[in-house]
């Protein structure tokens, strides 16, 4: 699996802040960028003012067949005003078409206080393959 697909997939991924602050969301992965709502709701954009470094990770474990992949990524953050089409995306991955979200999903896309957080690693995301092989019983 390459690092693209991997974080196509609706995967949550953990953001720390300075602080520190940890804190899981809904990403997109565009233009070497993860990137995700804030609001009024989140402290988020005063901390990124305050220190914009950041620490991400998103991964996967499968107890049953031993699968374990994670990408980590330093970097920098920033928000920005809000890209409607690159929020539809970012909530479609998790979420699927429009019309099956919940109003709790699709309201703040009107509040004008909604904004994108971008943030650009210090270097390109790498997918790590941690996983091991699952022995299975032998029965006689």
């Amino acid at each position: 699996m390459d690092v693209n697909e991997f974080l196509a997939r609706p995967l949550v991924a953990r953001v720390a802040t300075v602080g520190p602050s940890v804190r899981p969301v809904w990403f997109i992965w565009e233009e070497g960028a993860f990137w995700w709502l804030t609001g009024a709701y989140s402290r988020l954009e005063r901390v990124i003012a305050e220190d914009p470094r950041m620490a991400l990770v998103v991964d996967t474990c499968e107890p049953a067949t031993g699968e374990v992949y994670s990408v980590t990524c330093q970097g920098n953050a920033e928000t920005v005003a809000l890209d409607r089409a690159r929020a539809v995306r970012k909530l479609g991955k998790y979420l699927g078409p429009v019309e099956l979200w919940p109003a709790r999903f699709s309201e703040p896309l009107e509040d004008p206080a909604t904004k994108m957080v971008r943030f650009v690693p210090d270097r390109p995301p790498r997918l790590q393959d941690r996983s091991w092989q699952v022995q299975m019983p032998i029965c006689t």
